[in-house]
């Protein structure tokens, strides 16, 4: 027996097309991204124009999520142009918000269905990011696969 594995190529991969899952992953971070983005900026505007108990507080809340905003915008981008690097801030991101979306459920109100979407969306883009073809496509090898 051969050290040497044969494996069946990638059609995707191997073509220079972009695989549909990758595509998907990218689209959610993205979406994750742009909600994080408008978030913020929705609570720095409260933060400035309305009366919130603590304005140094909401003001500082709102710039933090909207830097935070950064990390999965900038994953997606990395995924959408098959960067290597990119799907660990996206994994990431994917592992921040799926506690978040799980103590949602446990709010009660408007937070419940948010939560069921985001610890969806969080556990689908996972399980997209992880997949044999992105993997391929992203041409990130395994542990001890380095040629």
């Amino acid at each position: 027996m051969s050290s040497e594995q044969t494996s069946v190529p990638d059609t995707a991969a191997a073509d220079g097309t972009r695989p549909r899952r990758l595509t998907y992953a990218a689209t959610l971070a993205g979406l994750e991204g742009v909600a994080l983005f408008v978030g913020g900026l929705w609570v720095l505007v409260l933060g400035i124009a309305g009366a919130p108990d603590d304005r140094q507080q909401a003001v500082t809340l709102g710039i933090t999520l909207a830097v935070l905003a950064l990390l999965p915008l900038l994953a997606a981008r990395g995924l959408l142009l098959r960067r290597g690097w990119s799907r660990g801030p996206a994994v990431i991101t994917q592992m921040m918000a799926l506690p978040v979306g799980l103590n949602m459920l446990k709010s009660g109100g408007l937070a419940v269905p948010v939560g069921i979407v985001l610890a969806v969306v969080a556990v689908t883009a996972l399980v997209l990011l992880i997949n044999r073809e992105t993997t391929q496509a992203l041409n990130i090898k395994g542990p001890g696969r380095a040629e």
